[in-house]
């Protein structure tokens, strides 16, 4: 015989109405009852009509996730470690995740996931938009939801935004490089035009101009974030420019930029520092271990879930960036 809501209540130790608030999200419950009424939930396997709650209080449970995920991009595993962040909190709250990927990084692929998404009424929508320039959203947004931005700073809509601290990142970075004595300092970075990589390039510059270090554009290449781009990128820094350390603003890029340096036998740090941004397995099984900038992906997650139901429950306070910090973690490599 299926469970049901006393049965929930039962194990929960709590009424049968109070089952019905957490559920409907229509009183204040305290967490810890919120959490005997979920584990009471799962152990029962008791699942709530979805389509009788969404006429009762005209929600769905559920929120949005669009992220761009390349097949031949690692950066699946910072976008799945803040989907675990993000589905964590909604659990809490009785909600659940629908992820979409735009792996062709096209805006019309994006415009088709909201739509589908308007379609499942979603309560609200969490993404990383492939453009800098969302203003189509002001069109294609089919309620009230909230949305929340992360990763990268949005223009043309308004919503709170979740980032990490790029600008510092980069700057610890190059700050580090600095201290051991270094100011010949190259940098390759992704394509700019979307805020993680422009602000990559902003902490560099800062950290130069901090210690009277003139900014030389020819040290800079910039490129599409791919393995082929970063092998190419280390090649042509090198084969054109005196540096003693390199600065790489991303994962995939760091990982080409490695291939060839392991190919051309350049001892690392003794010919070369480097420093890469993303703190991924391999990092620390490369020789030496690298030396990276690691991005506080899961508690990103965890924020952007915080925020978007705080929006839900009706929170009216101003959009706000909420700018996490990164931390520099030191091995072997510089």
């Amino acid at each position: 015989m299926r469970s049901g809501i006393k049965q929930v209540a039962g194990m929960a130790g709590v009424s049968t109405s109070t089952v019905s608030h957490v559920i409907n999200n229509t009183r204040f419950v305290s967490e810890e009852t919120k959490a005997k009424v979920f584990y009471a939930m799962k152990m029962l396997d008791y699942r709530p009509n979805s389509a009788a709650q969404s006429l009762r209080n005209q929600r769905s449970n559920t929120i949005g996730l669009i992220v761009p995920i390349l097949p031949s991009d690692t950066s699946n595993f910072f976008f799945m470690t803040v989907a675990q962040g993000i589905q964590k909190v909604l659990h809490k709250h009785g909600y659940h995740l629908l992820l979409s990927n735009n792996s062709t990084e096209e805006i019309e692929e994006e415009k088709e996931q909201i739509k589908l998404f308007n379609s499942k009424q979603i309560d609200g929508l969490i993404i990383a938009s492939i453009s800098e320039d969302v203003s189509y959203l002001n069109e294609i947004v089919a309620t009230d939801y909230p949305v929340v931005f992360i990763d990268r700073k949005p223009k043309g809509y308004t919503g709170d935004c979740i980032i990490s601290d790029s600008v510092g990142g980069s700057f610890h970075a190059v700050q580090s490089l600095i201290d051991k004595g270094h100011r010949k300092i190259g940098l390759i970075t992704g394509n700019l035009g979307i805020t993680t990589s422009n602000e990559r390039l902003v902490g560099y510059k800062k950290a130069l101009l901090k210690n009277g270090i003139a900014y030389n554009d020819s040290r800079v290449v910039t490129s599409g974030s791919t393995f082929e781009s970063g092998f190419e990128s280390a090649k042509e820094i090198l084969s054109t420019q005196d540096i003693t350390a390199l600065f790489i603003t991303n994962n995939v890029l760091t990982m080409g930029a490695m291939k060839f340096l392991q190919d051309e036998k350049i001892k690392i740090p003794s010919d070369l520092a480097v420093i890469g941004f993303d703190d991924y397995d391999w990092t620390q099984i490369t020789t030496p271990p690298l030396t990276v900038i690691r991005q506080p992906s899961f508690d990103l997650g965890m924020k952007a879930a915080e925020v978007i139901m705080n929006r839900i429950n009706k929170d009216t306070s101003s959009y706000k960036e909420h700018r996490l910090k990164t931390e520099l973690v030191i091995r072997g490599s510089c």
